[in-house]
């Protein structure tokens, strides 16, 4: 009876009537539009048998793979997906499952068109949006096998290409399907990134090993195109919890096929990922290349080159987001990498004991890894606004290691050397961080915080440092641009031509140079005395004093700056021991200047008289001019006579002049002489025989019998004073305004200075052993005077040896206590 029914066909169910009344003959045919058109009218008209429609094509499809009957495979694709197109009733769920049942034997069919079929199948299902959610489907399959298929290795050429574009294009629908639906398997799950993301970067880097396919499909659209579109698709729906799951598996396919070392394809594949994720998710990126940084910190150097080649190409896509929390801990990050290269380029070994590694330090790769993280802190410097570029300048110069104030200088493997390379890599990264640094406020720019400790790198012996220093300095003043047109030194004529930017000074700038000015007048003049300054040095040195005359410059600091270029000539002149060039080249920056505020000053008395001294050294003796001093090949004689008469600048002549225009004259009169104030006594100094020379020269003046007093002394107002007076007079030391005084103080000092520069370490570390702090004991004294119990009522002095009670101890009869 069932092989009767199953041969007349008007005993079937009208489903199955209607499914194979759309299969022709012929298969080349195609399909019989008429009766899928009554196979839809009647899928919508019953959607109840929508299921039942899609199991039965299932099965014909399954039976027509299986006898290698192509065509009809072809056709039952293309009514399904019709039928998808045009059902949106709540039963399409039974339908959907029988149409990926179908979708998965097609892809794991062995012939590559059934591949591609099945794929494009998938993907026009993706594009639907259904009206019913799904709770049981599972796309776990379509993930793996669309990822072979992107990795599909084929034999020929062409149909390699459309295999894998076609994986490409079947991750993509799986994204687009499940990414926005909260009910499907979280595609952002680390097993699902793991195969989708090396997949489409797989893709991506084979530019040149995927040949273009000639069909009209892809001649659109590379496989490279195609990755980088879907890619960018993936990263731009990620939310906020979804960043690292993206992101992780791309460090991984890096590390694992060597791709940093090359630094093009993680810049494009970072580039792609910050321009397309949302901007406020950017910072999460950067945490993550920083993590992968410090977890590759005993990596070869090219690869950390490469992390950090990346991490400065993401920070300034990052500025046009947020910032994000991680400002310090980019340079923080940053600035660990560079210590750490440079204990490796010293040990020679990653290990932290020093002992050879396995694998072998090059240091060319560990130079350009430095070279590499300095230019990253500089472009991320650059996207930041100005209050934090300031707080990062102060990150940075509180780590850099100062002698005399932090005992233990970098890692013990690498010594006083090691510390010195620390202090100029973190100062070159300073000056990456001040590069095009201008703020309105030159009191917040460089405060006493960030001033002090930078101050005290200017009179250190590397002559490297010294500069580094200067070149932070004229970054931070130079708020017009103008420091490129003081340089080359030269003496103009007219300075009209140098185009110079001047503003009139702030009520800051006034503040900020009656605060500081005295301090950087002395570490200028300080500055020009070491001996290992050479031509760069006093360039920059007239650039800072050139930058400080047009930016910062009052009435009463231009007098200062008149002084201070006339006592660099006097030290010049008497400072013979000096390198000759050092004296032509003080000579040649004291005229150079002169030869500027005197044109800035506009006094043509003033003018007239810088005008004939210059004259007159260009006659007499032209060494002593920037043209012949500062130059590639300098013109110095073998040995320099005595400099007096016109060739010098007078200053009691330039106070004369000055003094008619309205300038101080007292002041112009008085010669400089640079200072030590009190907070050059508590900064940070070069080096700990310089710290210890302070203590014994507050020491020097004072005996062990000053300190002592009479037991019977009592406390008086008198006694406080005096007290006070003299302790203040000890630390602090007050401008004087008499010359012989100021002179004999400079030279005990400098008797002082030298006598442990050149004493053994013994002698000056016993006699600072046998020396109190001279603050202490004062305080000792006035607090044994003031717990001293008051005369007795008797007048009877009793034991001098008697103790004295403090007055906390006293006993007081009870009636007089409250």
């Amino acid at each position: 009876m069932y092989g009767v029914c199953g041969c007349c066909g008007a005993l079937r169910p009208r489903y199955k009537r209607l499914v194979d009344n759309i299969f022709p003959e012929d298969p080349e045919d195609g399909l019989v539009k008429a009766n899928m058109e009554k196979l839809t009218f009647y899928a919508l008209s019953a959607p109840e048998k929508l299921d039942r429609i899609g199991a039965y094509l299932s099965e014909r499809l399954s039976r027509d793979v299986a006898r290698h009957r192509y065509g009809y495979v072809c056709i039952a694709m293309e009514a399904l997906d019709q039928l998808l197109m045009a059902c949106h009733c709540q039963s399409i769920n039974l339908f959907v499952e029988s149409f990926l049942t179908m979708v998965r034997k097609l892809l794991e069919a062995d012939k590559p068109n059934l591949q591609i079929l099945g794929t494009n199948s998938f993907v026009k299902f993706a594009n639907i949006e259904e009206d019913t959610a799904s709770y049981h489907r599972s796309y776990d399959f379509f993930v793996s096998r669309f990822s072979e298929m992107c990795h599909s290795s084929y034999e020929d050429p062409d149909v390699r290409t459309k295999i894998r574009m076609a994986g490409i294009r079947g991750l993509q629908g799986v994204v687009r399907k499940t990414v926005n639906d909260e009910l499907q398997a979280n595609i952002w799950d680390p097993q699902h990134m793991d195969k989708i993301v090396p997949s489409l970067l797989f893709n991506l880097q084979q530019e040149k090993g995927i040949e273009r396919s000639p069909s009209p499909e892809t001649e659109k659209e590379s496989p490279v195109e195609l990755t980088e579109r879907c890619f960018r698709e993936l990263l731009g729906r990620a939310a906020y919890g979804n960043i690292k799951n993206a992101v992780k598996p791309v460090l991984m396919h890096l590390d694992n096929h060597s791709l940093w070392e090359g630094k093009t394809f993680a810049v494009r594949c970072f580039k792609i990922i910050m321009y397309s994720i949302q901007s406020q998710h950017s910072h999460l990126v950067i945490q993550q290349l920083l993590g992968h940084l410090d977890a590759n910190s005993k990596n070869s150097a090219r690869v950390r080159a490469g992390i950090v080649e990346v991490i400065s190409e993401a920070a300034v896509i990052e500025a046009s987001g947020s910032v994000g929390p991680t400002v310090l801990e980019v340079f923080n990050t940053l600035l660990k990498q560079l210590r750490l290269s440079v204990d490796y380029e010293l040990t020679g070994s990653y290990d932290s004991f020093g002992n050879m590694g396995t694998k072998v330090i090059k240091v060319h790769e560990e130079r350009q890894l430095q070279e590499s993280v300095i230019k990253t802190i500089g472009s991320f410097a650059n996207t930041l606004p100005t209050y934090q570029r300031s707080e990062v300048m102060l990150f940075i110069i509180g780590k850099i290691p100062v002698p005399g104030m932090y005992p233990a200088l970098g890692s013990p493997n690498t010594g006083v050397e090691g510390s010195r390379m620390i202090q100029i890599m973190l100062l070159k990264s300073l000056l990456q961080v001040t590069a095009g640094f201008q703020s309105t406020n030159i009191l917040t720019a460089l405060p006493t915080s960030f001033l002090d400790p930078l101050l005290s790198f200017t009179l250190m012996e590397d002559a490297e440092i010294r500069l580094l220093v200067l070149d932070i300095l004229i970054s931070i003043i130079d708020r017009h641009d103008n420091r490129h047109k003081f340089s080359p030194v030269r003496i103009v004529s007219d300075i009209a031509v140098l185009k110079l930017k001047v503003d009139k000074c702030s009520r800051q700038d006034n503040l900020f140079m009656k605060k500081h000015s005295q301090r950087l007048y002395r570490h200028i003049y300080l500055a020009c005395k070491e001996e290992s300054s050479v031509q760069w040095h006093f360039e920059s040195l007239y650039t800072l004093l050139g930058l400080i005359c047009v930016e910062l410059a009052n009435e009463e600091v231009v007098v200062d700056l008149i002084r201070l270029a006339l006592a660099l000539q006097d030290l010049a002149l008497t400072e013979e021991a000096l390198p000759l060039y050092n004296r032509c080249a003080i000579h040649a920056l004291s005229a150079a200047y002169l030869n500027l505020i005197s044109q800035l000053t506009t006094v043509p008395t003033f003018c007239q008289h810088v005008h004939e001294v210059i004259e007159s050294r260009k006659k007499l003796v032209p060494f002593l001019l920037p043209e012949d001093v500062l130059a590639e090949t300098s013109k110095i004689p073998e040995k320099l006579e005595k400099v007096e008469g016109e060739v010098l600048f007078i200053q009691a002549k330039i106070a004369e002049m000055l003094g008619g225009s309205g300038y101080n004259t007292e002041r112009l009169a008085t010669p400089y002489i640079p200072q030590i104030t009190d907070e050059d006594r508590l900064s940070k100094r070069k080096s700990i025989g310089d710290t210890i020379s302070l203590q014994l020269e507050i020491e020097s003046g004072h005996s062990p019998e000053k300190e002592q007093r009479s037991s019977a002394e009592q406390i008086t107002f008198e006694t406080l004073k005096q007290a006070i007076v003299s302790i203040d007079s000890h630390i602090c030391v007050c401008s004087v305004d008499s010359v012989s005084v100021e002179e004999l103080e400079r030279e005990r000092r400098r008797q002082v200075v030298e006598r442990f520069q050149t004493a053994p370490f013994e002698e000056i570390a016993a006699h600072c052993g046998a020396r109190a702090s001279l603050l202490q004991n004062k305080l000792n004294q006035i607090f044994e005077i003031t717990i001293r119990p008051p005369p007795s009522p008797s007048g009877s002095v009793g034991n001098g040896r008697s103790h004295s009670v403090p007055v906390y101890e006293m006993k007081f009869p009870d009636l007089c206590v409250y």
